[in-house]
């Protein structure tokens, strides 16, 4: 930590800023990088210091030599090659290697005694399992290479936000990891098989964090919407086609909360099930996962039954922006397809949040506490 007791972080991959807001102001971004040209104009507009800190362009292009000094390094690389509904390319894929420049920057300032004491890097739950768990274990090699002590948590946004978003957040530090290892609700199956999978002297250096649950959530779908009368609606014919690709438990469920008569609010994802195009709508307060709109299925759509009456409606981008815990003052690109891409691709600010005052802080302040011990 610096002399003026703020913290100081790198953020790589940093999109619209999302992690920055999760930090707070406690927190001084020293560089930030993206090499999206949306994604880069996004986090212009909304932090008035961009043009200090902020770079565009390719990880790879970026030497350490430019890079300040800093307490934490986060870095949420593109997920794609990760993604469960991708190509599993790994970390031998064009998107997801790009982690390996990043990766560079830290082995460099490591070199020159300037490696921050702890680095995030988040990610989709499939950065898990992908190529049988070989590329996890990479990822925890090139971490113990240099020195680090690490473990992972798998943490949905939906514990915080009505929106169901899985993510795993890989946290090593330098630091002593002191009274932050225990028990945890976000040790799930996925990550106790991804620990054990690892070599032995790899998992000498893991650490099972104790990161505790947050308080329950009390906001849900409903709550985040726009009024009815400022949304555009599909028109009665493409409802009632999305009605049509419903298999019959998911029509027997719409169809229970019309002859409710009560206001209910759902979320449909298209998908294909064993060759067929089928709608599935989901009535338990949450959305489906936000994603980047590059293919017709990735556009969540809204189901909305008030007094017998079926409407449907794509979510906007100022209901994703909710969605993923930003406040409305947040500006958002003025495309639709642009505002809901850099939604898609970004990290909920209230896990960051919740990771940083339970874990981060703690353990970046534990380095501070031990130099002014010395």
């Amino acid at each position: 930590m610096n002399r003026n007791g703020q913290r100081r972080f790198l953020e790589f991959f940093a999109g619209g800023g999302m992690a920055r807001l999760g930090l707070g102001a406690d927190w001084a971004c020293a560089f930030a990088n993206d090499f999206d040209p949306v994604k880069a104009a996004t986090y212009r507009a909304n932090f008035a210091d961009a043009g200090k800190h902020f770079q565009e362009g390719d990880v790879f292009a970026l030497s350490a030599e430019r890079l300040p000094d800093a307490d934490l390094a986060w870095a949420s690389s593109p997920c794609q090659d990760f993604s469960l509904a991708g190509a599993r390319a790994g970390l031998a894929g064009g998107r997801s290697s790009a982690f390996f420049g990043f990766w560079s920057l830290m082995r460099s300032l490591s070199a020159e005694g300037r490696a921050p004491s702890v680095i995030v890097i988040e990610n989709v739950v499939g950065l898990l399992t992908s190529h049988g768990g070989a590329d996890f274990t990479a990822l925890c090699q090139a971490l113990h290479e240099e020195g680090y002590r690490f473990g992972a948590l798998e943490i949905d946004a939906g514990a915080f936000v009505p929106q169901s978003r899985p993510r795993v957040f890989v946290v090593a530090t330098r630091n002593p990891p002191g009274d932050l290892v225990g028990s945890s609700a976000f040790h799930t199956r996925a990550v106790r098989e991804a620990a054990a999978r690892l070599p032995a002297d790899l998992q000498a250096s893991w650490v099972w964090w104790g990161a505790p649950s947050p308080p329950a959530r009390n906001t849900d779908l409903a709550s985040m919407l726009e009024p009815d009368d400022r949304a555009v609606w599909n028109p009665p014919e493409r409802t009632a086609a999305l009605l049509a690709l419903m298999a019959p438990s998911h029509r027997a469920a719409v169809e229970a909360r019309r002859a409710g008569r009560e206001r209910a609010v759902g979320a449909v994802f298209r998908r294909m099930r064993g060759g067929e195009q089928r709608a599935e709508v989901r009535f338990d307060g949450l959305a489906g996962c936000l994603r980047t709109p590059r293919g017709g299925s990735s556009r969540q759509t809204l189901l909305v039954i008030d007094g017998g009456e079926v409407r449907s409606r794509l979510i906007s981008p100022r209901e994703a922006a909710r969605l993923m815990g930003l406040p409305d003052s947040y500006q958002l690109p003025k495309s639709q397809t642009a505002g809901l891409q850099v939604m898609g691709d970004g990290v909920a600010v209230p896990v960051v949040r919740w990771l940083a005052e339970t874990l981060l802080v703690p353990l970046v302040d534990s380095k501070t506490a031990s130099l002014a011990a010395e």
